[in-house]
């Protein structure tokens, strides 16, 4: 995996350590109003693992090497 798509996978890994996540969607059309809600929550969050770690830990698993960017949430 390239490093760009690392930072990118491993980015989003560490938001979704720091809480659910979640969207909510209402819409009206000729068939009528229409709503659609989703709720994720990882495993990472209920674990209670820091973020960083999350990140790091991600990242080392898909290149083999550490970082050079920090996390930026």
């Amino acid at each position: 995996m390239s490093a760009a798509r690392a930072y990118e996978t491993c980015t989003d890994r560490a938001r979704a350590a720091t809480g659910p996540t979640g969207s909510i969607g209402v819409g009206v059309g000729s068939g009528g109003a229409s709503t659609n809600i989703e709720i994720g929550i990882s495993t990472d969050y209920l674990a209670g693992r820091d973020p960083q770690l999350v990140y790091d830990r991600c990242f080392r698993q898909l290149t083999g090497a550490g970082p050079t960017r920090p996390l930026i949430l």
